[in-house]
């Protein structure tokens, strides 16, 4: 019999202390540290349209708000007052060499004064960051199939009341906006918000042309839903990647009769399968060329044709357009889109563990700044796990990123004229820690952090 396993009291004297030299936040050196390396200080400093001061010699530089919203983010943050709290970390300010942190109310006057022309600077800031991530990772973390992967999709973000500029009703009744974005593995590479009320695809074209650089001279496979089935839409992912595959359940007449006059050759052997009615089906495959109004050339579709195996005789059928290249059959290009599941669920690591559901300000400018800093966040994060951290740790979301990496006690000691940072880390990683910061900092050689020495 297994030991007996309880909880007990011991006897623990507790006691309290406020001091000024100590965070709950030293984690974040390693986001200031790993910025720093690509060159994201400098990158902030240079953009013109991240600085709307007329005084360049008032207020705070575009890198203090940059890296405010990047810090609170990454240590839990979920809102500008919680990004002003930092403020009351005195111990942190200091390790991070910030001698205050904007309000929430300066936060939110920023991000409305670089609107969308800011927006799109810090995407194409980030997608320069990505690159650099991609020739640091290992390909055998990042690649699928050898092929990198790309997602398109539309999410919905909740809002509450008329004064959110460019909110329309969804097909709920429910007030929301539209944010299109274009993932690159576990990346958000674009975004936009506000531009598909009645087209949940208008920004695909234009985000793939955005984002090719990063897969350039690589196979790449893209992911997409029915909202991207529309004929133009398909001659635009078939220009912009190598090979693809995009639901289709729209414009389906043609093909269930092209479907319907296969010979029974063509179609792959009968097998059994578990449906999405809860219920078993008989189920085959085949291909099918078929030309979609919109399309300029015939397309290839991997149809499955599915009936219960219990009391039905009429069989229905569910199509994929795809090009799966490598000699793929139908069923494995099927089964491949079907991993489309695990890249929506993508999105629950930036809206639930970043609580990015609720657009914070009314301005469609300002939140198209806020989303593309909370998605830099969660970049940031993903990059230090797959360069940095180990084979079993891969599997790790955003939110158990921030409690691993970011919540670390540091206690600071001054010697003379320098400051000592001490971590607390638990002994089972204690070894991972000093590996890992050695590699980050290069034995601290290279990137200081605080006042240098003399």
């Amino acid at each position: 019999m297994s030991k007996h396993y309880t909880m007990k009291d011991p006897l623990i004297e507790l006691d309290f202390d406020s001091t000024k030299k100590a965070t709950a936040r030293g984690g974040v050196f390693v986001i200031k540290a790993f910025a720093q390396e690509f060159g994201l200080w400098d990158r902030v400093r240079l953009e013109p349209a991240l600085d709307p001061r007329k005084q360049k010699g008032k207020g705070y530089d575009a890198v203090v708000y940059v890296a405010t919203f990047l810090f609170g983010f990454c240590t839990g943050g979920t809102n500008m007052a919680d990004f002003e709290r930092l403020n009351q970390e005195e111990g942190l300010k200091e390790f991070l060499g910030i001698k205050s942190f904007p309000d929430q109310t300066t936060l939110g006057e920023w991000l409305r004064n670089i609107g969308d022309k800011g927006a799109e600077a810090l995407w194409c800031i980030n997608r320069d960051f990505l690159s650099w991530v991609i020739g640091q990772a290992d390909p055998a973390r990042l690649l699928h199939c050898a092929d990198m992967e790309i997602f398109f999709d539309d999410t919905q973000l909740e809002v509450t009341g008329k004064k959110f500029e460019g909110a329309a009703l969804n097909y709920e009744g429910n007030m929301t906006l539209s944010w299109q974005t274009m993932w690159l593995g576990p990346f958000l590479a674009a975004g936009e918000i506000g531009k598909g009320s009645r087209d949940c695809s208008v920004m695909l074209p234009l985000q793939l042309e955005q984002c090719k650089g990063l897969w350039e001279g690589r196979d790449s496979y893209l992911y997409a839903d029915s909202g991207s089935s529309a004929g133009k839409y398909l001659e635009a992912i078939g220009a912009g990647v190598d090979r693809f595959s995009v639901s289709y359940n729209k414009w389906v007449d043609g093909l269930e009769r092209c479907a319907a006059e296969l010979p029974a050759m063509q179609w792959s052997k009968a097998e059994t399968v578990d449906w999405r009615d809860g219920k078993e089906h008989e189920a085959q495959h085949a291909w099918i060329n078929y030309q979609p109004d919109g399309c300029t050339t015939p397309k290839l579709f991997a149809v499955t044709r599915h009936k219960p195996v219990d009391g039905d005789f009429f069989w229905q059928y569910a199509f994929v357009c795809c090009e799966p290249g490598r000699q793929c059959s139908p069923g494995l290009a099927i089964g491949r889109h079907q991993l489309k599941g695990d890249k929506e669920r993508l999105f629950s690591q930036v809206l639930s563990d970043l609580d990015l559901h609720h657009p914070p300000c009314h301005s469609l400018g300002a939140n198209n700044a806020f989303y593309v800093l909370g998605s830099m966040a969660h970049n940031l994060l993903h990059a230090i796990k797959l360069i940095h951290m180990p084979d079993e740790d891969q599997a790790l979301r955003t939110r158990s990123l921030i409690q691993v990496l970011m919540l670390v006690a540091v206690q600071f000691k001054r010697h003379a004229r320098s400051v000592k940072a001490v971590c607390c880390v638990s002994s089972c990683c204690l070894g991972w820690w000093r590996k890992f910061i050695g590699k980050l900092l290069e034995s601290g050689s290279k990137y200081f952090l605080g006042p240098r020495p003399g």
